[in-house]
């Protein structure tokens, strides 16, 4: 049994033939160009899930049906993508108008939740869990929740805004409206940001010679690299980050008590380095501390595919 699996993206559309057990047969994606009319959009959907069908050798008969993962809010219900800022798109009918070019069932949810729902496929890092919170650090922080084996997405279809829960009252502001959230403090773009306001304050860090004296090169990897040699500056830049990464964390702990929570992005690529300090802290100050099980935290195992693999069990998952 095959399912097809797109990951709308802001800059890409990334399509996929998956199985039963998570496996990604066959992919195939093209530029969003994201300026255009949803018709557009979602006429070039159908081409690159058309393409990803000719390229695994299977018609649209041999599949059972179709999941979307989209940014923003959705209507899983009713198969509307009600909005999201960076594709500019509002109150659109996501499910009817993809079967105008392709007469399958259409299943639809944001796609941090397909994320996390790939996630616990057989090929995903929560195989075997039915109890899963996946955060994912990138231009944001991204969140999916996973209750017995499903995506929990509040009513509307519209929670599950794990970077959007205040962490600092009055803090940093957040493309949200509020000043604070986790997403402020804890995402690449924030890691980024202090290690700018970490070169401003000083030339005494060996940061500047990594970004050749530009400030422009500066990654979500800078600080981490120079604190692994050493540098004192970077690593109070990469301490402040794994405070704020845990806290919030920690409140995922508190309120869900799941049984794995995976972090996926960019910056889960540094490894033990991250995902060590971070364990211990959690450890250490969530509810219970030491008298009570903590939840694994682990990496995220399907990168870029997660998307398009959770879109794909939605299918499955009905």
């Amino acid at each position: 049994m095959y399912s097809l699996g797109i990951d709308l993206g802001g800059t890409n559309i990334a399509a996929g033939i998956v199985n039963e057990l998570g496996e990604l047969i066959a992919k195939e994606s093209i530029p969003t160009l994201a300026h255009r009319s949803y018709q557009e959009i979602i006429a070039d959907m159908s081409k690159v899930a058309l393409k990803a069908c000719e390229k695994a050798n299977l018609t649209i008969p041999e599949i059972k049906g179709i999941g979307i993962g989209s940014p923003g809010t959705v209507d899983s219900k009713n198969g509307v993508i009600v909005y999201t800022n960076n594709i500019n798109f509002e109150n659109v009918p996501m499910r009817d108008e993809l079967r105008k070019y392709i007469d399958l069932p259409v299943y639809i949810s944001n796609d941090a939740n397909c994320a996390a729902l790939g996630e616990t496929a057989d090929t995903g890092a929560a195989r075997g869990f039915k109890n899963v919170i996946m955060i994912t650090l990138g231009t944001g922080v991204g969140g999916g929740i996973i209750i017995d084996g499903k995506i929990y997405e509040g009513d509307y279809s519209a929670g599950a805004e794990l970077g959007h829960t205040m962490l600092v009252v009055d803090g940093v502001p957040c493309t949200c409206g509020r000043n604070g959230c986790w997403e402020s403090y804890s995402s690449a773009t924030a890691l980024i940001r202090e290690t700018r306001e970490a070169l401003e304050y000083t030339k005494d860090t060996i940061m500047w010679e990594m970004i050749n004296n530009d400030i422009e090169k500066i990654s979500g990897r800078t600080a981490f690299d120079a604190s692994r040699k050493g540098d004192k500056v970077a690593k109070s830049v990469v301490d402040n980050y794994i405070k704020y990464l845990s806290e919030g964390i920690i409140d995922m702990v508190n309120i869900f008590r799941p049984e794995i929570l995976l972090v996926g992005g960019g910056v889960c690529n540094e490894g033990e380095y991250l995902f060590g300090p971070v364990r211990e802290y959690v450890k250490k100050y969530a509810y219970g501390g030491n008298r009570t099980l903590m939840p694994r935290i682990e990496k995220a195992a399907l990168g870029n595919d997660a998307g398009i693999i959770g879109a794909a069990m939605l299918v499955y998952r009905r």
